[in-house]
């Protein structure tokens, strides 16, 4: 029997033109971004089918309209092929957590709308108050990547920690920009690869701490439900089963690493053998080929994608 689970994207998978073709096709697609677009007080619709770029990118802007294309490519999904086998999991990468909470029935779309545009305020808030970086280390071991991020902060007294478990052999490091230079110099001399990414703020490490306490009264104050499908959380990489689960999980995420590996891997242990990752992008299709190469991958971000599933 193939069991499929659906995963969503987080920040990083924004472009120019996401969405576009199915709001063009689909009057589910733009009714999901007009409910954006009242929600927000702004055309976001407008500024992911024609950007500029630069705005799409503000972190404020990037969550919620990553959040709202997911749900219009869902809701296209579900209406175009009521044939495809319901999920048996979901998943999301750190912003992709909100996304597949609302295909789960855990959360309305309305509230993920205002809880996403929050979180990328508060993220931003913290970045100005704690300013850090952020760098991808390719080709060492997880452990290995973790130990050279524990001895570089206490060799440079600053944040320095492992922000992602994207795959093997890719990890994201995060913290402050002493912390983050004394870690990639000895992933360097250690054989590993380092890019340094574009960003200003250190997300997934504790220099989001600012972020906390007024990010955790936003989610105290938003309702929530018990999942219908099983969601795997970043945090623990394990099923999250209740509302005190979901929200101690969406707060803890600010400030612990993503653990994508362990969540693929969670999955597949449980019998997943086709992953499709809906929204804009293919960066967890890619991830997934390096964690499970034996698993089936698909994309759902335009109308040609329905019809290959």
């Amino acid at each position: 029997m193939i069991q499929i689970a659906f995963l969503f994207p987080g920040q990083g998978s924004q472009a120019v033109g996401m969405g576009q073709a199915l709001a063009q096709r689909y009057a589910v697609a733009r009714e999901t971004f007009a409910e954006a677009n009242a929600i927000l007080g702004f055309d976001l619709a407008q500024l992911c089918f024609e950007g500029p770029a630069d705005a799409l990118t503000i972190t404020r802007n990037t969550q919620p309209a990553i959040l709202t294309t997911s749900i219009a490519a869902l809701r296209v999904l579900r209406q175009e092929r009521p044939d495809l086998p319901a999920p048996a999991w979901v998943a999301g990468h750190s912003l992709g957590e909100y996304s597949a909470l609302v295909a789960a029935g855990s959360l309305a779309f309305a509230d993920a709308v205002r809880l996403t545009r929050a979180r990328g305020e508060l993220m931003a808030m913290a970045g100005e108050l704690r300013p850090g970086s952020m760098a991808a280390i390719l080709r060492l071991e997880d452990a290995q990547v973790a130990e050279i991020c524990a001895r570089a902060a206490a060799e440079s007294a600053d944040v320095v920690q492992v922000a992602n478990y994207n795959a093997p052999g890719q990890v994201v490091i995060s913290g402050g920009t002493a912390g983050v230079a004394a870690a990639t110099a000895a992933a360097k001399a250690a054989g590993g690869r380092v890019i340094p990414l574009a960003v200003s703020i250190a997300a997934h490490s504790a220099l989001m701490a600012p972020a906390v306490e007024p990010f955790a009264e936003r989610v105290a104050a938003t309702p929530f439900a018990a999942p219908t499908i099983p969601i795997v959380g970043n945090v623990r990489a394990e099923p999250l089963t209740t509302v005190e689960e979901i929200r101690a999980e969406l707060v803890a995420q600010l400030t612990a690493s993503v653990r994508w590996t362990a969540s693929i891997q969670a999955m597949v242990a449980a019998g997943v053998t086709r992953f499709v990752e809906i929204g804009p992008g293919n960066v967890l299709t890619g991830l997934v080929k390096r964690i499970a190469p034996q698993a089936e991958t698909a994309n759902v971000g335009a109308p040609e994608d329905l019809e290959k599933l």
